[in-house]
């Protein structure tokens, strides 16, 4: 397969002009520290800071992004070392794992999969060689022997990559035992968690009623009853900011929010936690419990984040067997413009209220998002997110969204990633999308060098740190 490659000038323009300015003002943020306010990471690993297993736990079992297309290609899950629900993993052998997924290696290019790997594999772990069927070994021994070193610690790389502060995703239900153990060890890494209520606001969550209880159990409050649920929430959201956490985050299914009345809100509350509450009666909450977020957000500035328009878990069978997030999350058409607009009519002119919209409606960006966060005061428009955390997805985000909201009613970029050492490459791919994309501007005489140089550092590092109060 030959030599792996990374030019370094990877994603700017073929346009020679062009190509130059973007180089310049790359120069001003390649090194720029990393803020990563939003992603899934675990606290485990710097709590422990112990060596990681293997290469194939370490890059190919938690990564979505790799195992949905091998999945796609025939490759089970069994196969790639994923648990199933009854703790059965399958294939135990990394090296086995790994082989698969090199042998596959040439069904991600073009994807921005093979884009972090090859910056992963050059950069962290100093791979030469193309990943395929026979060089899978040679490649697996080497990063192996890496992950033996102190330098490839979970610490060591959080400070070798630069970052500034790492942010993990954690259920109200989580005690945050890692978050605590890290925070007395002494090291000067910030990891925080964000407060991700879905188990315990989403009526159609598996074990919901149970989650409620358990949330009643660990506050101290009535949770059967809705003064006393919205109490245990407050409880949690203020247990999580004790520990570092600033922002929110709600992965409903709909933009949808509503504006009840408390009678009302009390009878819908009893009906989903009894159970068995109708498909538009768990809409319905879930609508009413983003207004109470936005307002517990008010009173205790925390940022809340919306990530909707994902049927998660399409596949029931790998549900069934495996669990969430197996990488059967499939983009779905979303409305924000009626949706929002009861949230938006109590909140969305009050400047303690920062609430980011994600999308992966792509045809929303133009027509609906960019209109209102160029508009709302507690709106922001979160980066191009998911399957569209691509070079044409970003490309796509900047042109569709540019001329109405600009760049200050944007927030940076997060990498929203489960795989720790995929991070630097994430960064550095939206670092060098938004350059080229400045330096356009540039030569079309739309900006000034000395002004794309300043929003390429803001877009690097400020916005995503001011957003997110980091």
């Amino acid at each position: 397969m030959g030599e792996l490659m990374l030019h370094e000038d990877r994603l700017f323009p073929s346009e020679p002009s062009q190509r130059g300015i973007a180089r310049r003002l790359y120069g001003e943020v390649r090194h720029l520290p990393i803020i990563s306010p939003h992603g899934h990471t675990e606290a485990r690993w710097f709590a422990d800071d112990q060596p990681f297993p293997d290469p194939a736990t370490l890059l190919v079992t938690p990564d979505h992004y790799i195992f949905r297309m091998l999945y796609s290609q025939g490759v089970p899950l069994e196969a790639l070392g994923i648990a199933d629900r009854g703790g059965g993993r399958g294939e135990t052998d990394p090296r086995r794992i790994w082989r698969r997924f090199a042998g596959h290696w040439k069904c991600f290019r073009g994807t921005p999969c093979a884009l972090w790997m090859t910056h992963t594999l050059y950069e962290v772990f100093q791979v030469r060689e193309t990943p395929s069927a026979e060089t899978a070994d040679r490649v697996y021994d080497q990063i192996a022997e890496c992950l033996t070193r102190p330098e490839f610690l979970p610490r060591a790389l959080y400070e070798r990559f630069g970052i500034e502060v790492l942010a993990t995703t954690e259920s109200p239900l989580d005690d945050l035992a890692h978050h605590r153990r890290l925070r007395a060890s002494g090291w000067r890494g910030r990891v925080v968690s964000t407060f991700r209520p879905d188990p315990v606001v989403d009526p159609e969550f598996e074990g919901f009623a149970a989650n409620v209880r358990r949330l009643g159990e660990l506050t101290g409050e009535d949770t059967g009853a809705w003064r006393g649920y919205l109490r245990a929430l407050e409880k949690r959201r203020e247990y999580f900011r004790a520990l570092g956490a600033t922002a929110t985050d709600h992965g409903h299914a709909t933009a949808a929010t509503a504006d009840l009345a408390p009678g009302q809100c009390e009878a819908l509350f009893g009906r989903v936690v009894a159970g068995g509450a109708s498909p538009g009666d768990a809409e319905s909450f879930r609508a009413q419990m983003l207004t109470e977020m936005a307002r517990m957000s008010v009173e205790d500035g925390m940022v809340m984040q919306l990530h909707p328009g994902v049927f998660r878990n399409h596949n029931r069978a790998l549900f069934e067997k495996f669990g969430r997030d197996m990488g059967a999350d499939i983009p779905l058409a979303t409305e924000y413009v009626r949706a929002l607009k009861p949230l938006l009519d109590r909140f969305g002119n009050d400047p303690r209220l920062t609430l980011i919209l994600f999308a992966l409606d792509e045809t929303a960006y133009a027509r609906e998002l960019a209109p209102l966060a160029g508009h709302y005061p507690a709106l922001k428009l979160g980066p191009a997110w998911w399957f569209y955390d691509s070079p044409e997805g970003m490309r796509y985000y900047r042109w569709k969204t540019t001329e109405t909201a600009g760049f200050y009613n944007t927030v940076g970029f997060n990498d929203d990633t489960r795989a720790f050492p995929s991070i630097p490459a994430r960064h550095d791919a939206a670092r060098r999308m938004d350059c080229a994309w400045l330096a356009r501007l540039c030569a079309e005489h739309r900006l000034t060098e000395d002004e794309a140089r300043e929003t390429a550092v803001d877009l690097a590092y400020r916005l995503a740190k001011d957003a997110y109060k980091l």
